[in-house]
């Protein structure tokens, strides 16, 4: 089934990326990761980093999957806002959650700016606004509570917005400690750098089984099997391919648009990231050479639209918000897509070992934040095959009690 449809813009910012072999031959390591999107390489990176010997199989290209419809947001603030978690987890886990998001957006940073290959990021605050008058009273709350757990949020009036943007809303956050990036190039970036560490990837290398071999596992592929200690499954929104019993996911699609480049920006305060209090919500951005990402309109069907004419009207859509928002701007669409992407009930991604297969791991960031997500599940796997503690493991287990609030 397609991931997405449409004229993906980040893949023709990187026209000739590196591409790596066929594996066909018996290999082992420690670890084998499955899949070769956003999760899989941070993964990869982060396991060869720690010196962690691993092997990556994916079983088509690198970023060829759900990464190269990533619009490239880096937040740690969720779908769900924290003061929702405070419920459904309890505020000190609540806040020990975001804290973790926000350290691994802060880590995420450090990763981009020591790569020798640039991949467009740049630090950001967002500013979070409400839809309507009648999301102020949430807003407010989720602030408060942002502000006592010391997450350093402005709170923005009517007029502070207005002062500061070409559009009027009735209040929002401001946080910090956000960016933005070209996803395409920043995982394939991460690719070559894991590789110059010793991991080893292998593209258009499908994995076909994985079977117990006297406490290790073997991992068949097309023309190769690989033995290793331990799986990790960042199979991305094709979560059947992960198997076991704890994955309950949503997919849905979503749309985006990239604009061509616009002669001035100016309006746009400090280039903030944009998104609102409305679900589904619509979320802006900027780039380096003045265009615009602009994405939402999510729908609650797996599969992207497979017509044009359907495509467009969306993009329209899209660009219609984009301009009531920013009237003075007159941007043409350069391209546009549909795309899947996952969620699970209780907005927590599903990271770490399954207690039903050990040495078997889920690397599974599952909803807005995929790319925080990943980090995080790639330090935990990490910690875990080091014999370290990770407080934020048992928070975003897969066997966790799913609590919706």
């Amino acid at each position: 089934m397609p991931l997405h449809y449409g004229s993906l813009f980040w893949p023709t910012t990187y026209p000739s990326p590196v591409r790596y072999p066929v594996l066909n031959a018996p290999i082992s390591a420690r670890a084998v990761i499955i899949g070769g999107g956003m999760s899989g390489v941070v993964c990869g990176y982060t396991l060869a980093k720690s010196g962690i010997d691993a092997v990556l199989i994916e079983q088509g290209q690198i970023a060829s999957g759900s990464t190269s419809a990533n619009t490239g947001l880096l937040q740690y603030s969720n779908d769900k806002m924290l003061s929702e978690f405070a419920v459904t987890l309890g505020e000190r886990n609540a806040v020990l959650f975001y804290r973790a998001c926000k350290h691994a957006a802060e880590k995420l940073g450090l990763i981009a700016e020591g790569l020798l290959r640039d991949s467009d990021f740049k630090r950001r605050s967002s500013l979070y606004y409400a839809s309507t008058a009648d999301d102020v009273p949430a807003l407010r709350k989720e602030y408060e509570m942002l502000e006592r757990n010391g997450f350093g949020s402005e709170w923005w009036d009517e007029e502070r917005i207005a002062a500061h943007l070409p559009f009027r809303r009735a209040a929002a956050i401001v946080t910090h400690g956000d960016a933005e990036l070209n996803p395409f190039r920043f995982v394939h970036a991460m690719a070559e750098d894991a590789a110059n560490n010793g991991l080893q990837i292998y593209e258009r290398t499908a994995m076909l089984a994985v079977e117990p071999r006297a406490g290790r596992y073997a991992v068949k592929t097309t023309d190769g099997e690989i033995e290793a200690e331990h799986v990790i499954y960042a199979v991305g929104y094709t979560p059947e391919q992960a198997g076991g019993r704890w994955i309950q996911s949503s997919l849905n699609r979503s749309y985006a648009i990239v604009t061509e480049p616009i002669p001035s920006l100016s309006s746009w305060h400090e280039r903030f990231l944009l998104w609102e209090t409305a679900r589904p919500y619509l979320y802006l951005r900027t780039t380096d050479d003045n265009r615009i990402v602009a994405g939402g309109l999510d729908e609650n069907v797996r599969q992207p639209v497979l017509s044009g004419m359907e495509l467009a009207a969306h993009s329209q859509r899209l660009l219609s918000e984009l301009r009531l928002l920013f009237p003075e701007l007159s941007p043409d669409i350069r391209c546009q897509w549909c795309a899947t992407f996952g969620e699970s009930a209780d907005g927590l991604p599903w990271l770490g070992e399954d207690p039903d297969r050990p040495g078997q791991h889920y690397c599974l960031g599952y909803g807005g934040n995929g790319t925080i997500y990943s980090l995080l599940g790639a330090e935990i796997i990490r910690d875990r095959l080091l014999g370290a503690d990770n407080p934020v493991a048992r928070i975003v287990r897969p066997s966790r009690p799913v609590v919706v609030g």
